[in-house]
Order: C-alpha cells, then sequence, then structure tokens
C-alpha cells in the first residue's frame, strides 16, 4: 500500500496499529527473545523428549534434562535447584540461553528410555546439543548436583556450547568416529 499524504499515513497506522505492533514483536522479539532460558512441561514419553530435543535444536540452545522419579527423593532435592537456577536466577541466558525439561522415569508411558541414554542412577543431568546426548558431561553423584558452585559452572558450560556438539563429549563414543 502506497500512501502519499501525512493524513492518510496516520490513519493506515491507527487502523492496522494492531498488526503492526504484533510485526514489530515478531521481527524484534525474536531476536531479543531467543537467549531466554525456557522451562518445558515434563516428560513423559519419548516422543515429548524427542520434540524437545527438536527445538531446542532449532533454537541453538542446549537442552538439560533431570532424569527423576516421583518416588526419589534426592531427585526432588536437586530438581528445585536446577530448575531454581535456570528459571528464577537465569543462569545460561548470557551465553545464549538452556532450555530445561525434568524426565519421568516412572511415566507409565516411558518406556526404555532410560536404557537407551545409559542412565544408571537417578537423578542424573543430562544435556542435549542439537538432538545430541551429552554423555561426557553428564553429572550423576547427587552432592555435585547439590552444590551450588558447582551446578552453576555446569549449567554455564552447557549454555556456552550453545547448542553446539562439543569437543568429544557429543557422541557415545566419545567423538572417535568424526565430529
Amino acid at each position: 500500500m502506497v500512501v502519499r499524504s501525512p493524513q492518510l499515513l496516520a490513519r493506515a497506522i491507527k487502523l492496522h496499529a494492531p498488526q503492526i505492533q504484533s510485526l514489530r514483536y515478531f521481527l524484534s522479539g525474536s531476536s531479543t527473545r531467543s537467549n531466554q532460558n525456557r522451562v518445558f512441561d515434563n516428560v513423559r514419553t519419548p516422543n515429548d523428549l524427542h520434540t524437545l530435543a527438536l527445538l531446542s535444536a532449532a533454537d541453538n540452545r542446549p537442552l538439560i534434562t533431570l532424569w527423576s522419579a516421583g518416588w526419589c527423593t534426592t531427585c526432588q532435592t536437586v530438581k528445585p535447584l536446577v530448575k531454581g537456577m535456570i528459571e528464577e536466577e537465569r543462569v545460561g541466558e548470557e551465553e545464549g540461553g538452556l532450555g530445561f525439561a525434568e524426565v519421568e522415569l516412572d511415566s507409565p508411558l516411558i518406556g526404555d528410555l532410560g536404557v537407551k541414554y545409559m542412565l544408571t542412577s537417578m537423578p542424573t543431568l543430562l544435556a542435549f546439543s542439537r538432538q545430541e546426548a551429552q554423555f561426557d558431561t553428564r553429572i550423576t553423584k547427587p552432592e555435585l548436583m547439590k552444590n551450588k558452585d558447582h551446578l552453576r559452572e555446569w549449567l554455564l558450560s552447557e549454555a556456552r556450547r550453545g547448542g553446539r556438539t562439543g569437543g568429544g563429549g557429543g557422541s557415545l563414543f566419545g567423538g572417535i568416529f568424526g565430529r
């Protein structure tokens, strides 16, 4: 649309203000929001995890997963620490942002997901970068997860990865078969 007079331009802007505002938000919001941390709903099926890994890869944002169960008291202690650092303290946003999801291993629909990702203990913190599990950097020791300084440094390190698979940490065999 070509508007030649200032009065018509003002009228067009007034008529289309909601669309202009939403377009402005979309165009500017995508760049300003891209590095914000995101907390997702709990993972209860393998498809849930697959979807979140895809979303995080599309945003070049590592996905932090906490593998837990409702009956695991240590898991229930660790969860608010991790979630609070990501959601409230916004750890990792300056480095590019993080995604977070709790994987409920006691969900009746979860199948053999714990076996697929070689979980040997709960809780386990496992990061995904570009849909690839970062086995070399996972944390399985509860005392490390409860240590706020260690946890913060691990989250920052994963955020710095920025959705990239990292030096030997990405593949199951530590990058032996190429990167």
